[in-house]
């Protein structure tokens, strides 16, 4: 269980995070969203102790992590893969930091395997890719089978194969019981392996709640149509003061009324549907709807 409780941190006269709450539960993959520079990284680095906060507190099951005995075996980080040692090999990095928290080192081999780099872990640090360097971070994170996991931007710099592997290696760890706290920009990926999401901008919560209450908050919804004869059906529609757009010569995305409003008017008019079903906007949209007033950057759109 990760708490943070009205953490505030300044840089100067610029709050980057101000009074922020919110909870993260165990045995749930919770998705960390915010536009850029709304303090994401910035409040996951007060919570380990990279920047000392002005004020709140961030709490792994009830302490700080300053005062946790054995960290790695408790709280497995990843907030920048590129923060290695260039001139060590993957092996060796992985085997200082076994040393350093008293743990066995056949579980580097064993952390090698898991992330797939066990045939180039003799190789420096400095000859990996990003995706390469993501992978031996995620190594790390996982060497101590910590109870709790944060990462930033896990999937940066990997190819599709990798992304999914490390949505299903999230999931994964999620179904054991571990709490599991990401933040990416990956919303599609988000998607799929969040359950819960806590969104953020310019430094305070706009929502903290499951993906499936976000999306119905914030998303568009509308009925998609479709019949072979749809003509007195949308007459009568846009007569009621609907939108109709079409998709095709057959089917029609609608907007307002509900299915059933829309599915007892086509048996008025003896009209046949071929569909008739309740569609919904993605996370993309719902995130930018929800967002629209606290993004830093607004573009002047494509001419």
């Amino acid at each position: 269980m990760i708490t943070v409780e009205g953490l505030v941190k300044r840089f100067g006269a610029k709050v980057a995070v101000g009074g922020l709450s919110f909870a993260v539960a165990p045995g749930r993959v919770t998705g960390f969203l915010g536009p850029n520079g709304s303090g994401k990284s910035t409040t996951m680095r007060c919570m380990l102790g990279l920047d000392r906060p002005d004020a709140g507190r961030s709490l792994f099951d009830g302490q700080p992590y300053q005062q946790l005995d054995r960290p790695l075996h408790q709280v497995g980080a990843l907030l920048d893969a590129g923060y290695v040692h260039p001139g060590r090999s993957g092996r060796n990095h992985l085997r200082w930091l076994a040393a350093s928290n008293g743990l066995p080192a056949a579980r580097v081999d064993e952390a090698l395997a898991t992330v797939g780099l066990s045939e180039v872990g003799g190789k420096r640090v400095r000859t990996y890719s990003l995706g390469m360097k993501q992978r031996l971070g995620l190594a790390g994170v996982l060497l101590g089978d910590p109870h709790t996991v944060i990462l930033d931007e896990p999937a940066n710099g990997l190819d599709p194969e990798g992304i999914r592997w490390i949505r299903d290696v999230l999931v994964y760890l999620a179904g054991q019981g571990k709490t599991v706290l990401v933040s990416s920009h990956l919303l599609s990926e988000m998607a799929l392996m969040a359950s819960d999401l806590v969104v953020i901008g310019k430094g305070q919560l706009i929502e903290q709640c499951t993906v499936g209450d976000f999306v119905a908050r914030y998303g568009e919804h509308w009925v998609r149509v479709k019949s072979p004869r749809p003509s007195a059906l949308l007459d009568a529609l846009q007569a009621g003061g609907a939108s109709v757009t079409g998709v095709d010569d057959t089917t029609f995305d609608v907007r307002g009324p509900s299915a059933a409003d829309v599915g007892e008017l086509a048996a008025r008019y003896q009209v046949t549907l071929h569909e008739l079903s309740e569609q919904t906007g993605s996370l993309e949209d719902a995130f930018l709807k929800a967002t629209s007033a606290v993004q830093e950057y607004h573009t002047g759109g494509v001419r």
